[in-house]
């Protein structure tokens, strides 16, 4: 390696980490940045090398931190999906909500029921329509069938027969 490619590599460092600057980021989202500053792939590489290296980069970490801060009024679903997209591979996202879960960081019914809560209030009899929306708007944002019906029946909800 001649002293211009020392060059490159060291200014693909200087900029990787002045991104890690302002905020976490995923080695898909990293790569893909460097990319766009017009890095050699072989230098890109290196620098996520280094990256590893110190730590600076760990995607399961990034999962980790993505579910204690992301999950409020998000069910599992749909947080997956989000760090899949985001390049996080699957047996990394697993382990990292298994982890958050023995936390006692996440708690889906909890959401669940604070959503209910501002969507209806106190309410517990909706008409069939209300009830359908209601159950999309909480399948959309990732919350599963199981979880959904069981805070309803906690909290009594049911569609009015008319």
């Amino acid at each position: 390696m001649d002293s211009r490619d020392k060059s490159i590599a060291e200014k693909a460092k200087h900029r990787a980490l002045h991104l890690l600057e302002y905020t976490d980021r995923t080695e898909k989202n990293m790569r893909m940045k460097l990319a766009q500053g017009g890095y050699p792939l072989d230098v890109i590489d290196e620098t996520i090398d280094f990256l590893k290296s110190y730590g600076y980069i760990d995607d399961q970490k990034y999962a980790y931190r993505y579910f204690n801060t992301r999950s409020q009024g998000k069910g599992r679903r749909r947080l997956f999906q989000e760090l899949y997209q985001k390049g996080v591979h699957a047996d990394q996202v697993q382990e990292a909500w298994a982890q958050a879960a023995l936390d006692d960081e996440i708690d889906e019914r909890a959401s669940i029921r604070k959503l209910v809560e501002k969507k209806v209030g106190e309410r517990t009899e909706l008409s069939q329509k209300e009830y359908r929306r209601l159950t999309g708007f909480l399948a959309r944002r990732g919350f599963g069938w199981e979880d959904i019906l069981s805070v309803f029946e906690e909290k009594g909800i049911c569609q009015s027969v008319s």
